[in-house]
């Protein structure tokens, strides 16, 4: 069964994304939860669903190099998420909550009268998708995360681990008030150097990408949109050295993820560290844990083809089958 459309699309002409042999065709989706985005979507429309969510400082285009080899087994669809790229930038922080990101998942999915679907997500990407799968909705049928940490682990290892700790204290800067006139005071040439630069060669993004990132996160507004993403979130990221309390909601009990979930982790990752894979099975029921060890933390576009192998494996495998960690 499928839902009815509750938002209006716009077709545009297909645009190309970098990758042989692959294109998209753009929408622009309104959707009920008041925000209009920019999606990207490849693939034959009556094979199985499978929503794509990007991270920061990023867009649709995070899929480049794994769009390519899935689209002839899948109907991919692939947002610009709220406040990014050519999709709606709100600039309140309220607007940023996850619980409001999870609707537009979902809302998304109505507008193009999809009923059930499996989800992928990187980065702040990952975030929501491990926030909509928690929350149990029957719609989603597997959940695939690369390089995106589940919230308990995330918000302890805050905590309890000093290399962690060090490694997101940018989360803070983030937040600061005003951060947006300090890049654009260094200039975006400089910001994807820093954004990039301690965690993949350079070299492995073509001169056309960086110019495409820096357009994207200088129109008006952008960097705000972008950057509420962090000032939105509930997470606590205390300075080195200082002793805080582990908040309440890591301690009370949480629901499990009870979906089939496939973790996909560049084990190369400076902003992540693999102490995120520490203790996963504990709150997922049906885990498999694939390990890169030549990739980071933008491992979608570093090393698309063990990306893409290892979710076209996990998508196709049987709804009775499992899987175990390795």
């Amino acid at each position: 069964m499928s839902r009815s459309v509750s938002g209006e699309t716009t077709p545009t002409q297909p645009s190309p994304i970098e990758g042989e042999g692959f294109s998209a065709e753009f929408r622009r989706i309104r959707l009920a939860t008041g925000v209009t985005l920019n999606v990207a979507l490849a693939g034959d429309p009556h094979s199985k669903p499978v929503i794509l969510l990007h991270g920061f400082p990023e867009s649709h285009r995070t899929w480049r190099g794994v769009a390519p080899l899935l689209e002839d087994r899948f109907r991919l669809v692939m947002p610009d998420l709220r406040g990014f790229a050519g999709s709606d930038r709100p600039q309140e922080v309220d607007a940023y909550q996850m619980k409001i990101i999870v609707e537009d998942i979902f809302a998304l999915a109505d507008a193009l009268s999809i009923e059930r679907f499996a989800l992928v997500g990187h980065d702040w990407g990952g975030a929501a998708a491990w926030a909509a799968a928690i929350r149990g909705n029957p719609r989603i049928e597997r959940l695939a995360i690369v390089n995106s940490p589940h919230p308990v682990i995330f918000q302890k290892s805050l905590i309890e681990s000093a290399e962690q700790r060090s490694a997101s204290q940018y989360i803070n800067a983030f937040r600061a008030p005003g951060f947006e006139k300090l890049v654009e005071a260094m200039g975006y040439d400089e910001f994807f150097e820093k954004s990039f630069g301690a965690h993949v060669d350079l070299a492995l993004i073509p001169e056309a990408e960086k110019r495409q990132y820096i357009a994207e996160w200088s129109q008006p507004g952008a960097l705000t949109a972008m950057l509420n993403w962090y000032r939105a979130a509930p997470l606590v990221v205390p300075p080195p050295l200082v002793t805080v309390p582990i908040p309440d909601w890591v301690l009370a009990a949480f629901p499990k993820v009870r979906i089939p979930t496939l973790v996909v982790w560049g084990m190369r990752d400076r902003a992540l560290l693999p102490v995120q894979l520490e203790g996963l099975e504990r709150l997922v029921e049906d885990l498999t844990v694939v390990r890169l060890p030549d990739a980071g933390h933008f491992a979608p576009w570093e090393a698309p083809e063990p990306v893409a192998q290892a979710l076209e494996h996990f998508l196709e495998r049987e709804p009775a089958a499992t899987a175990p960690i390795r």
